[in-house]
């Protein structure tokens, strides 16, 4: 009988970049049955989704955080600011 398909949302960024590795790693071996793997791959591509939009949240509020914080060091002959 074949595993049942996870459909589940990964606990936190790090779960799922593991759980990602796992099924590639498996995927690797190549020994899952057709039906399995495929389910692994459609597993995979979900958990590569959430991956790339948490990532894309991360680098959105990085953004926002840096508006108007960032400037250019300007550094004098002693290596300070002046």
């Amino acid at each position: 009988m074949a595993k049942k398909e996870q459909t589940t949302t990964p606990a936190s960024f790090e779960a799922a970049i593991a759980e990602l590795e796992s099924i590639v790693a498996a995927m690797e071996r190549d020994d899952l049955p057709l039906e399995q793997a495929l389910a692994s791959y459609q597993r995979g591509i979900d958990l590569l989704r959430h991956c790339q939009g948490t990532l894309d949240s991360a680098e959105q509020r990085v953004k926002v955080l840096e508006q108007g914080l960032l400037r250019e060091m300007n550094t004098g002959e002693n290596g300070q600011e002046p």
